[in-house]
């Protein structure tokens, strides 16, 4: 019996200015958890870690509001205009895990 490789990986190309958008919040994000790691090795403060440990969630959720939006604005519009609805049930499945 052969074994069939499934390439279902999608990808997605990106516009210039989203591409650059998305990279500038992750940059920040991850010197915000530098910052986190920096101060955790400086015996900082818990309140204080714990305030920027909300400030990189709060950050991760604009990320995600962003990319759920540009999601929806190009992918799910493409996939339903040629006629695959069950890009619906995809994206009803990414909100409830987004909603955790």
């Amino acid at each position: 019996m052969s074994e069939e490789i499934c390439n279902c990986e999608k990808h997605k190309h990106r516009e210039d200015k989203e591409y650059k958008d998305l990279v500038h919040r992750l940059n920040r994000i991850e010197g915000q958890i530098r910052g986190i790691k920096n101060m955790v090795e400086e015996e900082r403060y818990c309140v204080d870690i714990l305030t920027q440990v909300s400030a990189i969630q709060s950050a991760l959720n604009s990320f995600n509001k962003s990319l759920l939006a540009n999601h929806i604005k190009s992918c799910v519009v493409e996939d339903i205009r040629g006629g695959n609805d069950e890009v619906v049930d995809e994206l009803c499945k990414t909100i409830q895990k987004l909603m955790k």
